[in-house]
């Protein structure tokens, strides 16, 4: 082998290089077998608005449901004449006419809580429905839902604030019955005006800053309404995020009671405040006994 047969060998890669072949573009211009190519026009996205008393979250993914959001949802069975039965631990709140608001306030929140809240008054128009509400606010549309079917059935509802009560949330403890808003010592409540956004041309923009700012005047005629405040104070307190422990929201009148243990009127059927109490407990700070569990459904 020649000297410079070798250093072409040496010098050469051990893997055969290969060029990419270029790829041509087609012209929209150029014609193809049935014509010409149509060309595409720029359309300019529309303007979307997102309206709620809470920072504005991205939409769940597909397939997404609240229900979900329980995780594992406990089933109870109860024994009847008929043999067992088995129910979800929300359906089965729902025979005693309890209602809950757990997580965001969103569209399918809204959807679930309307359907029972008019379900229970066509079971009983006269019998109160207690609403417990843990909650960090949510979308004002699906909220104000709520709202409008808790004032338009004939049911009092009793609401019940556990954990916390923010934004439409408090708006919704706030429209309960007169008298029967209540909140647990441990919980809290805040109130602030509603955020939004926008995007789009500059009109269109322009639109929803107006309407945001007639949905505020709203919101603040509903607090008005239910808590006894004068607008000019509740537009000052709502300026920014104000948070309450239940007894500031009392005086505030955004509830009317601090409880620790169950009233009397909200009682399930079939027990009264004067049962003894369960497990060795004493009476609570009004005197009353805790209330027993229930005997014939067992939790599995």
């Amino acid at each position: 082998m020649t000297p410079s047969a070798v250093a072409n060998l040496a010098g050469a890669s051990p893997l055969p290089a290969f060029a990419p072949r270029p790829r041509s573009r087609p012209n929209s211009a150029s014609p193809g077998p049935f014509g010409p190519a149509p060309r595409r026009l720029a359309v300019a996205a529309p303007p979307r608005a997102f309206f709620s008393s809470a920072p504005y979250q991205p939409p769940e993914p597909e397939g997404y449901s609240s229900v979900r959001e329980y995780g594992l949802v406990p089933m109870v069975v109860e024994t009847t004449s008929r043999g067992e039965r088995a129910y979800d631990i929300f359906s089965r709140l729902l025979k005693e006419r309890i209602v809950c608001i757990h997580g965001p306030i969103a569209d399918e929140t809204a959807s679930l809580v309307v359907a029972q809240l008019l379900f229970l008054e066509s079971e009983n128009p006269l019998k109160p429905i207690s609403l417990y509400i843990n909650s960090p606010g949510g979308v004002v549309t699906a909220g104000l839902a709520i709202y409008d079917t808790m004032q338009y059935i004939r049911c009092p509802v009793n609401t019940i604030c556990i954990g916390q009560a923010a934004s439409m949330g408090s708006l919704l403890l706030a429209a309960g019955a007169r008298g029967e808003r209540r909140a647990l010592p441990n919980a809290r409540v805040m109130i602030h005006q509603p955020s939004g956004g926008a995007q789009g041309q500059a009109t269109d923009i322009a639109i929803q800053a107006k309407e945001i700012l007639k949905l505020r005047d709203r919101l603040n005629k509903i607090y008005a309404k239910h808590t006894g405040q004068n607008i000019d104070k509740i537009e000052q307190c709502m300026e920014r995020d104000l948070f309450m422990d239940p007894e500031e929201a009392r005086e505030w009148g955004l509830i009317d009671e601090v409880i620790e243990n169950r009233p009397a009127s909200l009682m399930p059927e079939g027990l009264s405040a004067v049962d003894p109490p369960h497990h060795g407990g004493g009476a609570g700070a009004n005197g009353r006994g805790r209330d027993r569990d229930m005997e014939e459904p067992s939790a599995v």
